[in-house]
């Protein structure tokens, strides 16, 4: 027998570090971390135990073949001497047995997920997920109520309760079919009764169902039958969980979860998306829901927490949207002390940038949020008392992002009778200088533009309009006013003039397109139906003609106020091939149409002096008639 091939041992790996497998196990990762304890202890301490003595005689002994040591298989392979052929050779399958083991369980895996695919939506399935959900909740109650101080009595049945709410998320695929049973057989009323679960993660799970069933996209993915068939089914579990008072419930949860916790915030998050989707599909229940609950105070709250995450912009847009078309909600707003509320957490982007995208949108959602409440009197005169006009005045000034939502927040403020007050503050904190180099444009390129170019041409004709029609004749503030227009030689009417030509090469454009529309209207139906000229109407107004009326209310009103500005338009105007003939046509679209733009207005907002917006539209027609 050859003695150094007895004495031969396999060759080391390259490198004796444990390398992860692709998904490792928990159990696999801690046996891992103590083998490698247990090697670095034993290569680190030296042995204190004396070497054997070698006697000089030299016996060899055949090792049994049972005892082979397999430790010094390559690799710790553990087939690497059990799978051998008839010669000796060693065929190793290089795998150790705990990578064997591992492979085994992703096979078993892998097997029991193509066997676990999900089954296809049927009344039956349906009716079966929906019993096993009522057991659950029975069987929890159960067991909370025998063992209240004891959880490990009811812990298993909890995880089954709380599998049980989550099999309910695939319903939103088959609306029709699955909406109407959870309302028949009850299923509803247990979901919103888990709203009071002891355990919120209960809670939680029982929200995030609520969220994806009221999503207005649920069963999307099918034809355009079954997606008319969806919303009939929508509309009756959003009335059945409003009539088990959803919304009572998942505001009293607000206040119940803590957002500190990953769990609860994400929890927050989808009470708001609940309250998104039922609002959206049915925005009248948007003053019952301020009125019954204490949303407005927890969402005033929330907007001015000091850090800034997710949830506090989704709150700032939910109360954007609860502001946006109701009056009682508004009035709710202002005795919540919401103008100051919203003011203050402007007031920090007077100076700054938002930090990102997601502060951005916070930013404008409390800009259109208090814009939407400006629409009443009595928000406009808790605005003038929080000082809101100096803060847009400064805002303008900063030249930031903010600077164009501060003017469309001012022009909202001052317009109508009710923004008297405000266009004579406005005039006191200094806000003309800042408002014509605004029009001037002397700031254009160091101002960071977000919105197109002529909606802040809109609001800021808009601020001088209203405050034409609502300084008081012969006062010091309308004198300081026309002064703008006068000094260094009419350079602010020549801007003006300049904005009309721009305004009317837009509105040409589309004009063209309205009149290509109505020739292929007369040649298929032989007539236009006022449906259709109300929308023609409309799309001229967003093409410019309104800024158009508004400029030439605006020449109308500082024309019959000064003659030598009367005087210099005419002059202009007879450079371009115009005169005052042009003007007053404009001013009779206007007054012609106006019953259409003002539809949604209030009868307030058309009085100032006991005159109607047409009346003062007729007084200046008249006006310039007499002078053309």
């Amino acid at each position: 027998m050859d003695i150094d091939k007895l004495f031969k041992v396999p060759k080391l790996p390259a490198s004796a570090k444990r390398k992860l497998p692709d998904n490792p196990t928990p159990e696999m990762l801690k046996k891992m971390r103590l083998d490698e304890s247990t090697s670095s202890r034993t290569l680190s301490e030296p042995s204190t135990q004396e070497q054997p003595t070698w006697s000089r005689r030299a016996t060899v002994e055949d090792a049994p073949e049972d005892e082979v040591d397999t430790s010094f298989a390559p690799g710790g392979d553990a087939d690497y001497y059990a799978e051998e052929d008839e010669e000796g050779r060693f065929y190793g399958g290089g795998l150790t047995s705990e990578q064997k083991e591992i492979l085994s369980v992703f096979e078993k895996a892998e097997i029991e997920g193509v066997s676990n695919q999900p089954e296809e939506v049927t009344i039956t399935s349906i009716r079966r997920t929906l019993l096993r959900l009522e057991r659950a909740v029975n069987k929890n109650q159960d067991q909370r109520s025998k063992y209240p101080d004891d959880p490990t009595k009811f812990i298993d049945s909890e995880a089954d309760l709380d599998s049980s709410i989550k099999s309910l998320l695939p319903l939103a695929q088959s609306p029709a079919l699955a909406y109407p049973e959870m309302v028949r057989s009850g299923i509803v009323t247990l979901l919103v009764g888990l709203l009071s679960h002891e355990n919120v993660d209960i809670v939680i799970d029982a929200v995030e169902v609520f969220h994806e069933l009221t999503d207005e996209d649920v069963g999307n993915e099918g034809d355009e039958s079954e997606q008319e068939d969806n919303q009939p089914a929508l509309k009756m579990l959003i009335g059945a969980l409003v009539e088990h008072s959803v919304l009572e419930l998942l505001v009293d949860n607000l206040s119940r979860l803590k957002e500190e916790e990953e769990s609860d915030r994400q929890g927050v998050f989808h009470i708001l998306g609940v309250f998104e989707n039922i609002l959206g599909f049915n925005p009248d229940l948007s003053v019952q829901f301020v009125s019954k609950t204490k949303i407005m105070s927890w969402l005033l709250e929330r907007i001015q927490s000091k850090t800034h995450d997710e949830n506090r912009s989704y709150a700032a847009e939910l109360l954007s949207i609860l502001l946006q078309n109701s009056i009682p909600n508004r009035q709710e707003f202002g005795k919540k002390d919401g103008v100051e509320a919203i003011l203050k957490v402007l007031s920090q982007f007077r100076y700054r940038e938002p930090i990102d995208a997601d502060e951005t949108e916070l930013m404008e959602n409390l800009f259109d949020a208090l814009c939407s409440a400006l629409a009443e009197p009595e928000i406009k005169s808790l605005f003038l008392a929080s000082e809101g006009v100096d803060l847009m005045v400064l805002m303008m000034k900063e030249k930031l992002q903010s600077r164009s939502r501060s003017i469309k927040t001012l022009d909202y403020a001052m317009s109508g009778p009710a923004g008297s007050d405000l266009c004579s503050n406005f005039v006191e904190a200094l806000g003309l200088k800042t408002l014509f180099s605004a029009l001037m444009g002397k700031a254009s390129k160091k101002q960071k533009v977000t919105a197109p170019p002529s909606e802040d041409m809109s609001h800021l004709l808009g601020i001088i309009s209203s405050l034409l029609l609502n300084l008081p004749s012969d006062s010091m503030d309308r004198m300081r006013l026309m002064a703008k227009f006068v000094e260094s030689d009419y350079a602010k009417v020549d801007k003006l003039l300049e904005t009309r030509e721009n305004t009317l090469s837009r509105l040409k454009s589309v004009n063209g397109e309205i009149e290509t529309e109505k020739k292929e209207l007369l040649a298929e139906e032989g007539m236009i139906n006022p449906e259709d000229e109300d929308s023609f109407y409309l799309r001229r107004l967003d093409g410019g003609l309104f800024i158009l009326q508004t400029l030439d209310y605006i020449m109308a009103w500082i024309a019959m106020e000064d003659d030598g500005i009367r005087a210099h338009i005419t002059q202009m105007l007879e450079r371009r091939n115009l005169s005052l003939k042009n003007v007053i046509e404009t001013l009779r679209t206007y007054h012609d149409n106006i019953d259409v733009e003002d539809s949604g207005q209030s009868q307030d907002s058309k009085i100032h002096a006991g005159m109607t917006q047409r009346a003062i539209l007729e007084n200046l027609i008249t006006y310039l008639e007499g002078c053309s």
